[in-house]
C-alpha cells in the first residue's frame, strides 16, 4: 500500500486518473490456482514478494493452513527464488518440500492447501488468470470492487491499523431517492445512474483507498491512514461533485445526491460488523436529517 506508518496526516492527494493503460501482466507473477483467493495474482518485482496470513504479506491468504510468514519470493538479477520461511506446512515446489529453491515457468508452489503457480512472463495464461480474478472481485457493472472482496479488505485494514496503532475509517453512502429514477426511468436508465456515480468516485478516493458497491444504490469507501476530519472532507468533496452532476436518466436532466454515514475505527467498533453498522448509523441520520448530507457517528 502506498500508505506511510511514520507521517500520519488528514491531508488527502486525490490522484487524476489519467488515461487508462493497457492491461498487461508483467514480466513474472504468483497466481492462486487453488483455494483461498483463486484467481489473485501479484506481481513479482524487485521487492521480496511476503506470501501468509499476516494482513501485512502482499499476498495475503487469510486461510488457517497457511502460516503467518509462510515463504517468500524474490527477483535475484534474471532469476526468481523462493524462500520457506518455516511454515507449520512447510511450502512446496512441484509438490516437493523445499526451504529454498530457483523457480522456473510454470512451477506449482503449494502453501499450506493453497495451490499458487510461478508464470515468468507475460503470456495468455497470465491473463486468462488475471481476468478470472478480476470477475471474482468487481461489481460488473460499475468495476468497483464488489461486495464479498471489499469485505475480505476490511478485515485486512482492520488488522493491520490495530496492529500499528493507525487511523482507518469507513464512509458508506447512499444514493438519494433513487427507487423513483428507476421506477420512472426504467432500469437500465438506473444503471447509468450508478455507472456515472461510480466514475465520480474513482475520481474522488486516492491509490490506497477501497471503493465498492456493496448494495443496489450503496456504496461504501475505506480509507486508511485516515481520521475523521479527512473522511469528512472526502464524503463533503464527493458529496459536492455529485450534487453539482447533471445525470440524464431517459435523456432528461436531473440533479441527484447522495448521503453519507462515516465511522472510524477505535477499540469499541474492532471488527468490520462494528464498524459498518456504525458507519450506518450515521447514514440513517444524515437520511433522517433531509438527506444530501455527511453525518459522522461520535
Amino acid at each position: 500500500m502506498a500508505a506511510s506508518f511514520d507521517n500520519p496526516t488528514t491531508q488527502r492527494t486525490v490522484l487524476s486518473p489519467g488515461p487508462a493503460a493497457p492491461s498487461q501482466p508483467r514480466a513474472a507473477c504468483l497466481v492462486v490456482i487453488h483455494g483461498e483467493g483463486l484467481g489473485k495474482r501479484i506481481d513479482v518485482e524487485l521487492d521480496p514478494v511476503l506470501v501468509g496470513r499476516a494482513p501485512e504479506a502482499r499476498l495475503h491468504i487469510p486461510h488457517p493452513s497457511v502460516s503467518r510468514r509462510h515463504c517468500e519470493v524474490w527477483r535475484e538479477g534474471d532469476s526468481y527464488r523462493l524462500r520457506d520461511l518455516g511454515a507449520t506446512n512447510q511450502t512446496r515446489v512441484n509438490d516437493q518440500p523445499c526451504t529454498e529453491a530457483l523457480l522456473a515457468d510454470g512451477d506449482h508452489i503449494t502453501v499450506g492447501e493453497i495451490l499458487l503457480k510461478f508464470i515468468s512472463h507475460a503470456s495468455l495464461e497470465a491473463r486468462y488468470h488475471e481476468e478470472v480474478y478480476q470477475l471474482a472481485t468487481h461489481d460488473p457493472l460499475t468495476d468497483l470492487y464488489n461486495r464479498r472482496h471489499f469485505a475480505e479488505q476490511v478485515d485486512i485494514e482492520i488488522a493491520r491499523a490495530l496492529r500499528h496503532g493507525r487511523p482507518l475509517t469507513l464512509c458508506i453512502i447512499d444514493v438519494d431517492l433513487f427507487k423513483p429514477v428507476n421506477d420512472r426511468y426504467g432500469h437500465i436508465a438506473g444503471d447509468g445512474v450508478l455507472k456515472q456515480m461510480a466514475s465520480i468516485l474513482r475520481n474522488q478516493v486516492r491509490r490506497e483507498d477501497m471503493a465498492a458497491r456493496i448494495g443496489g444504490e450503496e456504496f461504501a469507501v475505506l480509507l486508511p491512514e485516515t481520521a475523521v476530519a479527512g473522511a469528512e472532507e472526502f464524503a463533503e468533496e464527493f458529496r459536492g461533485a455529485v450534487a453539482g452532476t447533471v445525470f440524464h436518466p431517459g435523456g432528461e436532466a436531473q440533479h441527484i445526491t447522495v448521503s453519507i454515514g462515516i465511522a472510524e475505527l477505535r477499540p469499541d467498533r474492532g471488527d468490520r460488523s462494528r464498524l459498518m453498522r456504525a458507519a450506518d448509523a450515521a447514514l440513517y441520520r444524515a437520511k433522517d436529517e433531509g438527506r444530501n448530507r455527511v453525518c459522522v457517528e461520535p
